[in-house]
């Protein structure tokens, strides 16, 4: 049961003022990049800024407390946001909710079970697909704001083929 020990409680042995402003700096970096993105995610997403904000702060914590690493840096990511704007089109807040809660027991419990491991029985094609994928999806994502075009009326799109869609009916 050591391995499930947050790196948090053997780092502050030997915590001292050198190494809390050195976190603090690199707190402040992190915030700098990860605050802007974690709103851009939650409007993306189809939530308020709000939402992204309160995240970006309540998992930062979290990481910050639980990991593994004490140089470990977390942040919103991309990859999630098609995902969650789905589930909040067709499942409202509540679902998001839901979703998230089982989302963090799997991750746990898959964390408990170490699958981290097994990462290298993934073809690094897969995971290069993968991210180049959610390039392609974000880029799409920005098409409309980019060339500043506005959707036809009643078009909400959500996945990336409506928006890719949309951006092609657009005048």
């Amino acid at each position: 049961m050591n391995s499930l020990k947050p790196m948090l409680l053997s780092s502050l042995k030997s915590y001292d003022k050198s190494q809390f402003f050195k976190d603090v700096t690199a707190g402040i970096i992190v915030a700098i990049i990860a605050l802007p993105l974690s709103i851009a995610l939650a409007l993306a997403a189809g939530v308020g800024p709000e939402a992204g904000i309160f995240t970006a702060i309540v998992a930062g914590f979290v990481i910050s407390a639980l990991g593994g690493s004490s140089v470990q840096i977390a942040g919103p990511t991309a990859a999630f946001a098609t995902i969650v704007a789905g589930i909040v089109a067709h499942d409202g807040m509540d679902g998001l909710i839901v979703a998230t809660i089982l989302a963090g027991i799997f991750l746990i419990l898959m964390g408990l079970c170490h699958f981290g491991s097994l990462i290298k029985f993934i073809p690094f094609t897969i995971t290069t697909g993968f991210t180049s994928g959610i390039a392609v999806t974000i880029v799409i994502g920005q098409l409309k704001d980019f060339f500043g075009l506005t959707y036809p009326t009643g078009v909400k799109p959500i996945e990336t083929v409506e928006k890719f869609e949309a951006v092609i009916q657009c005048h």
